[in-house]
């Protein structure tokens, strides 16, 4: 039963990703594209590109961490406040996903252009030239509006799930409402928030659309780096290899992130006990 699963991640993950390697040693051809061989100048180059490797890792892990914070308060009062209005909230989290991404990124490029937010500061304010697109903080609204909800659902369903006698127990001796949701719900809910904060921090790292119409070609990441080097410069092997580059240091940071998680986790446990 395991077979259609497994060639299912063979086909769309290891295969592509063997072939990245394997593109990462070759060289360009004359007319562009790959030529056979093996290299490593590739790899070389990718020194000149730390600029967009560390802004884009630093902008990723700003917006897990805001997307991580404005999470966290609304899907606790989605699991235990809403009653009867819960379904209602529910939908109006999914409703941005029944439109594409590329109009609500597009949207927002309207709302903080100059016959948007930015407009109306200038007006209210008595000020002239209040530029937000084609700024780090424009991409970061971006990035927070579409992936917020990757946060939500998981953090929302740890909640929902937690043992509600643990509150009342807490309650019971003496412990506020803050007290209890900083010693027993966050702690337990824990699981949904690395989720969350993994499904939208693999994303930021290789974004593209939201740094390219939100950005204005300002600020430079990784996700322009490598449409410049595949289909403009048609520089198959040096995209590969920063695509490489990109991938490893995911892993890093998911690996870190994780192992910080566990880490504090089993001290609480250790605490507790």
């Amino acid at each position: 039963m395991l077979l259609p699963a497994s060639a299912w991640y063979l086909f769309l993950l290891i295969i592509p990703l063997a072939i990245t390697v394997v593109f990462s040693f070759g060289r360009r051809a004359s007319a562009g594209g790959y030529e056979p061989a093996f290299e490593l100048d590739n790899y070389a180059k990718i020194s000149e590109r730390i600029g967009p490797i560390g802004s884009t890792l630093q902008l990723a892990l700003l917006g897990t961490v805001l997307c991580v914070v404005l999470a966290v308060p609304f899907a606790y009062f989605l699991a235990t406040r809403t009653g009867r209005w819960k379904s209602l909230l529910i939908v109006l989290v999914i409703v941005p996903f029944w439109t594409s991404f590329l109009i609500r990124t597009y949207a927002w490029r309207t709302i903080l252009g100059s016959d948007g937010l930015a407009g109306g500061l200038e007006s209210v304010l008595g000020v002239g030239d209040i530029s937000i697109l084609g700024t780090t903080w424009a991409i970061l609204v971006g990035l927070v509006y579409n992936y917020l909800p990757l946060v939500i659902f998981p953090v929302y369903v740890s909640m929902e799930r937690l043992d509600r006698t643990l509150g009342e127990a807490s309650k019971d001796l003496y412990a506020g409402r803050w007290r209890t949701f900083r010693q027993i719900t966050l702690p337990l809910s824990a699981p949904g928030i690395v989720t969350g904060s993994l499904l939208v921090f693999i994303p930021m790292m290789g974004e593209y659309v939201v740094p390219a119409m939100l950005g204005r070609g300002r600020v430079f990441l990784i996700g322009n780096v490598l449409y410049l080097d595949f289909l403009d410069a048609r520089n198959w092997p040096q995209g590969s290899a920063m695509a490489v580059v990109l991938i490893l240091a995911m892993l890093l940071a998911v690996g870190a992130y994780l192992w910080f998680t566990s880490r504090g986790r089993t001290q609480r446990e250790v605490s507790m006990l």
